[in-house]
């Protein structure tokens, strides 16, 4: 089954992403566009056997914008390229399992075009976020901790203090009761304080 995926990939998935000007590195697909770099990663499972291997797929977006914030923020360290946006495939396609599957008795012709569907319309998904706002204003529509601290640099250093004081309130709201908020409202305050707010 180990040979079965690699000619998946092979014949598949690296002719998909080829067409949409991905270039392939061992298991992961990337695009680089503008200050953004689109990535899609195929994780094989610690289970697998040879007679079953199983693998889930990670969807990625790093911003060299928000890396550059993200330097300023702490003192110069750089992140490298790490991902800024980053999701498991069902999450943006829900018809995608949340791992594929397979076995001897799968049906190869069914399986491939049920991947490259999913592919092409994360693909689709991803090419909507194209800028670092796009990117932040994901997180603060799902009210999400993660990007927190640069979503507030970023909108503060935009001058959009009307959008950083309501998602403040929106976190407030979710995670105030939580012991650990008051971390985090320390953080806030001094981000704040950092423009003068």
């Amino acid at each position: 089954m180990q040979e079965l995926f690699k000619e998946l990939i092979k014949n598949e998935v690296k002719p998909l992403f080829a067409r949409q000007s991905y270039t392939k590195k061992a298991l992961n697909f990337r695009r680089v566009e503008g200050d953004l770099i689109y990535e899609f990663n195929f994780q094989k499972s610690q289970a697998n056997t040879a007679n079953h291997v199983r693998f889930y797929i990670n969807c990625m977006i790093h911003s060299k914008e928000l890396a550059e914030l993200q330097s300023k923020i702490s003192g110069g360290k750089t992140m490298g390229e790490q991902a800024h946006w980053s999701c498991r495939i069902e999450e943006i396609v829900p018809s995608a399992p949340d791992r594929y599957s397979l076995t001897p008795d799968t049906d190869l012709v069914t399986f491939s075009k049920e991947l490259l569907a999913h592919l092409e319309e994360a693909m689709e998904y991803m090419r909507n976020i194209t800028s670092a706002r796009d990117i932040v204003e994901y997180y603060m529509k799902r009210t999400a901790l993660h990007l927190s601290e640069e979503t507030f640099h970023y909108l503060l250093q935009n001058d959009d203090t009307t959008t950083a004081q309501k998602y403040l309130q929106q976190l407030q709201a979710e995670y105030g009761s939580e012991n650990r908020w008051a971390i985090f409202e320390k953080k806030y305050a001094a981000i704040f304080a950092n423009y003068e707010l």
